[in-house]
């Protein structure tokens, strides 16, 4: 358990220091739009207040989806506590635990997510941003999707059989 404490820890100081830079030394809420690499990388400015890609922004979700984190984080937590898990389950579990809280935290003070990162590619304008804690959330789910078996443990190395 030290592995996901320390790996949530460390994505949730990233995510918090990189949102402080865009929001109070770049101060991107105020300039919007700054190309880092165009097309590829911008930073561009959005205030999620609903889920992913802005879905339920229109409405007063800002304590339920505080509270969805917070429950999903715990949820996890006990479930790695309770049945063990490999090192990289750990790490997995350590960025989507450490990504939630980083947007709680951004809930909590601003109201919304603070969205910054902007990729597009091929001709095609992505009209959609992100941040750092939404990549830890995606890699972390994806980490743990794929390294536990269809009953949530983890999974084992199989044993060779003898003949």
């Amino acid at each position: 358990m030290r592995t996901l404490f320390w790996t949530a820890a460390i994505t949730f100081l990233i995510d918090q220091i990189s949102k402080y830079y865009i929001l109070h030394i770049l101060k991107l809420d105020v300039v919007k739009y700054i190309d880092v690499a165009a097309p590829y990388l911008t930073l561009r400015m959005a205030w999620n207040r609903g889920v992913n890609f802005g879905i339920g922004a229109g409405l007063d979700m800002r304590w339920v989806l505080i509270g969805v984190a917070i429950v999903i984080s715990v949820g996890v937590l006990i479930w790695l506590w309770r049945n063990g898990g490999t090192r990289m389950m750990m790490i997995s579990a350590g960025l989507l635990v450490g990504g939630a809280i980083g947007n709680v935290i951004d809930r909590v003070f601003y109201g919304a997510v603070a969205d910054f990162l902007n990729m597009s590619c091929c001709g095609i304008d992505n009209p959609y941003a992100f941040n750092v804690a939404d990549i830890a959330i995606f890699a972390g789910a994806i980490g743990l999707a794929f390294l536990s078996d269809d009953t949530g443990k983890p999974r084992k190395a199989k044993a060779a059989k003898k003949a």
